[in-house]
């Protein structure tokens, strides 16, 4: 299957270069972690300033209804790099692998780096991985990456002070040694001192030093064609931003301390910290969009910025998600498969052919972006067969497009829940697992998210053919894991075509 890909991928990339001798478009793909529908500007955003994205947006498209792969890290990865959708991909939680890293994503998997690569763009990643630790299948090197430069690790990657960083193989210990710091402060500690959180700051930043090195390669591969993902940990939990980004934003509001707790580390002006970190996220994006002009290569870049998934919930971690309205008044945060846990902003940029100003409002998730983007580039010979993505980028690029069928969701975490849209209906079943004794709930909700896009009215009652056909969805895109099992999905052993809530 590997040989067949790179066969078709050479062909295709020698029939481009022989009937245009143009360099192809390069891609850069920035994706935030953690970053709600509504925590930027453009999307309704109030206390939080993010003019450069705004300015992206405003020079080209924004997407209104696109989906995350997962309502959590690694497994939204996998489905953006591979084009799976969660019921076919590998990865489908996020599972820790000790000494450092997550459940690898296995090398054989085709992957649109390794797509990329062998269409001759140079590739680099800079930031949060997650899809394998050091010496495991799943470093970025066996996925068509060039160059990385970040965490491999998910949970080192909660500190932007950390020991180390990764350069591809190489362990790069950094200035910051306060790792074994508790993560909360002392009971005797005045949680209003500024003193108390002085041992929770380092001298390295990570997130400058990651945007360093993505800005170098840019640099370095300024004259060939390019694939720059940066999935940086902006601005997933503990909250922790330099001085220069905090201080703008102090005294805006009342604003009372995390103390910590909970595997996260304080601070003392949580809202603060939340919003200086999009913003210095936002002054990044900026920087890259500049850089592109000076070098000549702005109309010639596909830009697209996005969210892994939703925000994370109030009350944990110092997070405030109410209070800057991270979730645009849709329902769930992350880890649900309610809109506000997986919708998420999306902005696509690419000036002279992406119509500037326009907002898309067709049904997209992260597996489409693997066959949108070999289309844009004009190598849709090389977009592999068993996927699940389906390009839109004749809709990107203000064509006319049939709407997707149907989009499919599940997830084994957070109590076990399926997902299904059609249209503008949206079906989900939650407490899938169940509890002890207590069965499985095989409920599927539905919502008319055109008439109540906050999912406050259930109207499955109303709708008992759409409920049909959202079950036969819900069976027939779940493939069983042997890493993540799902027993209320899966097949039962004695009888292997039927799954348990038959």
């Amino acid at each position: 299957m590997a040989r067949m890909l790179l066969a078709v991928v050479a062909f295709s990339l020698g029939a481009a270069v022989h009937a245009d001798e143009k360099r192809p478009p390069n891609i850069v793909f920035v994706l935030a972690d953690d970053l709600g529908y509504g925590d930027v500007g453009c999307y309704g955003q109030k206390r939080i300033k993010t003019p450069n994205l705004d300015r992206l947006a405003a020079e080209g498209m924004r997407l209104t209804q696109h989906y995350s792969g997962s309502p959590v890290c690694a497994p939204s990865r996998c489905v953006l790099l591979t084009g799976k959708h969660p019921g076919h991909a590998i990865i489908r939680n996020n599972k820790e692998i000790k000494p450092e890293g997550q459940q690898a994503l296995p090398s054989s998997e085709t992957t649109l780096s390794k797509i990329l690569k062998m269409l001759g763009y140079a590739t680099g990643g800079f930031g949060k991985w997650g899809l394998g630790g050091p010496a495991s299948d799943g470093i970025p090197a066996k996925h068509g990456f060039d160059r990385f430069y970040g965490y491999l690790c998910q949970a080192v990657a909660h500190n932007y002070y950390p020991i180390h960083l990764w350069d591809n193989n190489k362990k790069i210990l950094l200035e910051n040694g306060y790792m074994k710091l508790p993560d909360k402060l002392p009971e005797k500690a005045d949680p209003k001192d500024p003193d108390v959180y002085k041992g929770y700051v380092g001298k390295q930043y990570s997130g400058d030093l990651i945007f360093d090195q993505a800005r170098d390669f840019m640099r370095q591969n300024k004259d060939r064609p390019f694939f720059l993902y940066v999935p940086t940990t902006i601005p997933h939990v503990s909250l922790q931003v330099p001085d220069d980004s905090l201080k703008p934003y102090l005294g805006r509001w009342e604003d009372p301390p995390y103390i910590g707790g909970k595997g996260y580390l304080p601070h003392r002006t949580p809202r603060a910290a939340y919003a200086a970190m999009i913003s210095r996220l936002d002054q990044e994006v900026g920087k890259l969009m500049d850089l592109l002009k000076e070098l000549g290569l702005e109309e010639n870049t596909i830009f697209v910025f996005s969210s892994d998934n939703g925000p994370l919930g109030d009350g944990h971690a110092g997070t405030d998600a109410n209070f800057f309205n991270s979730a645009a008044g849709l329902r769930g945060f992350k880890g649900s498969l309610y809109e506000g846990g997986f919708r998420v902003p999306c902005i696509v940029r690419w000036k002279g052919r992406i119509p500037a100003g326009q907002e898309l409002t067709r049904v997209t998730g992260f597996e489409d972006w693997l066959p949108t983007l070999l289309e844009l580039i004009d190598n849709e010979k090389a977009i592999p067969e068993k996927i699940d993505g389906i390009s839109f980028a004749p809709s990107l690029l203000g064509q006319k497009q049939s709407p997707r069928p149907f989009l499919y969701r599940e997830f084994p975490g957070y109590g076990g829940q399926q997902m299904v849209r059609i249209g503008n209906f949206t079906g989900i079943r939650q407490n899938l697992l169940g509890k002890g004794k207590v069965q499985p709930n095989l409920h599927i909700e539905l919502y008319d998210l055109n008439a109540d896009p906050n999912q406050a009215k259930d109207v499955a009652a109303e709708h008992p053919d759409m409920i049909a056909r959202m079950d036969r969805l819900m069976r027939e895109q779940h493939s069983p894991s042997i890493l993540f099992p799902f027993p209320a999905l899966d097949p039962k052993k004695d009888d292997p075509k039927k799954a348990v809530f038959d």
